[in-house]
């Protein structure tokens, strides 16, 4: 799919359009990310008109701001569903609940992306906002210890490379995407490779 060929939205509730114009703009940054993309992009990925967009959100920052808060949002709710049950196996969920998030294309590469805009004065602070909640959450709701915060983190951070790399089709070809592949991913490495974007894929 391109952005070109994403049909116009059928007439809609503004809260259902809102949401799927999150969605569009979710997949556009991810794949383009903050700098790359504009309000135009998002606009025609979404079948809605750029005045719109702009109308609804009012400036890209803005858009992004709202995008990468959901982004957040989506993952911490997605964390907290997954506590109940065994304690020892409460790690092993909280991943499958992680990589689950790649079935909505450009979820990981945002929250990957706003990492590195630090130096944005209002994105920055979302973003760090955001990453601090991530740490909380594991710490004080998951009870993990430091360093299994630490490796459950650093496990998360390396899976988004992967993705914003789109190592897909080096998987099975080049020795080394093939270990990372599957030293982050044991079970399931087909399925979760068909949710993630190949090197040629627009967005």
């Amino acid at each position: 799919m391109t952005v070109e060929s994403v049909p116009t939205a059928p007439r809609m509730k503004a809260a259902d359009r809102r949401e799927l114009i999150l969605e569009a703009a979710t997949a556009v940054f991810g794949a383009k990310t903050y700098v790359g993309t504009t309000t135009d992009e998002v606009a025609r990925a979404a079948g809605v008109s750029q005045p719109y967009v702009v109308r609804l959100f009012g400036t890209k920052e803005k858009l992004f701001v709202e995008v990468i808060e959901r982004a957040y949002a989506r993952l911490i709710g997605d964390f907290r569903a997954a506590l109940p049950g065994p304690v020892e196996g409460r790690g092993e969920r909280m991943g499958t609940a992680y990589t689950a998030l790649l079935a909505e294309r450009g979820m990981l590469s945002v929250i990957a992306g706003s990492t590195a805009l630090g130096g944005e004065p209002v994105i920055g602070r979302v973003a760090r906002a955001g990453f601090s909640e991530i740490w909380r959450f594991l710490r004080e709701e998951a009870g993990f210890s430091e360093e299994q915060s630490r490796e459950f983190m650093a496990t998360g951070m390396l899976i988004n490379a992967i993705v914003g790399l789109r190592l897909t089709g080096d998987y099975g070809d080049e020795v080394s995407a093939t270990e990372i592949f599957d030293a982050c991913f044991p079970e399931g490495v087909a399925k979760l490779r068909t949710l993630m974007p190949a090197a040629d894929e627009p967005w």
